[in-house]
């Protein structure tokens, strides 16, 4: 049965100082593993350390590492390359022989601790904690194939080679400005929600091939679309028209055509769009595109979210960003709600021009540059969407009965919409697999 040295000790104790001494990379030990990695440390530290306070503290690394499901080295090489300071920031767009020299010093202290980190492996705190607990088996290592991605993986191999994690600052400065940092290199897909962006983790896996009509709408937004990811000045862009026409669906799909061009769509409720301006100079200058999509778009007078999207559609003296969209739907042509009782009549006590403050509430929509507009479904392009989405889903049956099925359930449910056939193909085909399950159950039994 292993003992604890002293020298473990000392290197336990090292570690510690390694550390503390972080100058940018502090945020990879501030997550759970990272704290648990820590605790675990200060836990083993003296030669006279509770054996019961280190097993607990082991635990809590192992329960923070499967819950993550990586490895401690995978673990921080991720944090590493999402990490969010100065030097990540003028990395994404500066070139690297214009970045400051004592940041460039800083980063290459950091990564020679971070490799001493990333050496000090689970096996061995496990080693140690066998040590210190004299126990006669050590602990369970935590350890999974690794299973880093794209160029997370690349970079993980580089460092790996090298002796000196320190030779790195160049190439880790050039990922940063390839792939960004942040949360914004870590999601696909935002929500702004209590004045942070908040990444969502499972974004709509809606592809553009299963959107069928509204070709040439589909088109000129792809086109917009382009030109934000060229660096062009696209146009901010309103979806206008029926419900169920797919104007959602549409501005979703985006993101998984686009997303390896460094397009994230950020989604921002109506309640939230008194933050516009505040949201838009946190993108101005960032590396990746970003559409602002806010869904069923609709303002009551003297809304403060229709003052705040006017600034941002409009602009002010600030200049506006080229790399932030905004793509908004509505079932409303005029998103402003206007009442009979709001048309201007000749009586005293009104006010003089109040034909022009009709005009601006009814004109607002013209502020977007493209407005494109959703017109219902008629029966033959409700019955193409469904042909095409039960091509998709491999649904085998005579087109007449497809046909005669999607009319009946258009009657029965929401009417003739690119949503209602989504539906009635998903009913479907659950339906039929269902079928073939109970009868393959059935044949089975006799």
């Amino acid at each position: 049965m292993p003992m604890a040295s002293t020298s473990s000790y000392t290197k336990v104790q090292y570690l510690q100082r390694q550390a503390a001494s972080l100058l940018l990379y502090q945020s990879v030990l501030q997550s759970e593993v990272g704290m648990a990695f820590l605790e675990l440390l200060q836990a083993i530290r003296y030669t006279d350390a509770d054996a019961r306070g280190c097993l607990q503290a082991y635990g809590s690394y192992f329960h923070a590492l499967a819950a993550k499901n990586e490895n401690w080295e995978d673990y921080l090489i991720t944090q590493l390359l999402l990490s969010k300071n100065p030097f990540t920031r003028l990395a994404e767009v500066r070139k690297f022989e214009d970045l400051p020299p004592a940041l460039i010093a800083a980063v290459r202290h950091d990564l020679q601790i971070l490799q001493s980190l990333y050496e000090c492996s689970s096996a061995s705190l496990s080693e140690w904690i066998q040590g210190v607990a004299h126990m006669p088996i050590s602990p369970v290592v935590w350890y999974k194939e690794q299973e880093l991605l794209g160029g997370e993986t690349k970079f993980a191999t580089y460092l790996q080679q090298l002796d000196n994690w320190g030779d790195a600052v160049e190439e880790l400065a050039a990922y940063y400005r390839q792939c960004g940092s942040g949360l914004f290199a870590e999601y696909r897909a935002l929500r702004w929600q209590g004045g942070q962006f908040i990444g969502i983790r499972y974004s709509d896996p809606v592809k553009l091939s299963a959107l069928v009509g509204y070709e040439s709408q589909k088109d000129a937004l792809l086109k917009n679309t382009e030109f934000l990811l060229s660096g062009e000045m696209a146009l901010h862009v309103l979806l206008y028209g029926s419900r169920g026409s797919g104007k959602s669906s549409l501005v979703k799909s985006l993101l998984n055509e686009y997303s390896n061009r460094n397009l994230r769509l950020l989604e921002v409720a109506k309640s939230d769009l008194k933050d516009l301006p505040e949201i838009v100079e946190h993108l101005r200058g960032v590396l990746q595109k970003f559409i602002i999509f806010v869904d069923d778009l609709s303002f009551e007078e003297d809304d403060d979210a229709f003052k705040a999207l006017k600034v941002v559609l409009e602009g002010n003296l600030t200049a506006r960003p080229q790399n932030v969209v905004v793509y908004a739907t509505s079932n409303r042509r005029h998103l402003i709600r206007e009442f009979f009782v709001d048309r201007p009549t000749p009586k005293d006590n009104e006010e003089i021009h109040a034909w022009d403050t009709m005009q601006e509430k009814l004109s607002f929509s013209d502020r977007f540059g493209l407005t494109l507009t959703f017109e219902p479904a008629d029966q033959k392009t409700y019955l193409k969407i469904v042909q095409h989405l039960a091509a998709q889903a491999e649904i085998n049956i005579t087109q007449e009965d497809l046909e005669y099925q999607a009319l009946q359930w258009a009657t029965r449910h929401n009417g003739r919409s690119g949503r209602t056939a989504r539906q009635f193909v998903d009913f479907l085909k659950a339906d039929l697999r269902l079928f073939h399950a109970n009868t393959n159950t059935s044949n089975t039994s006799h």
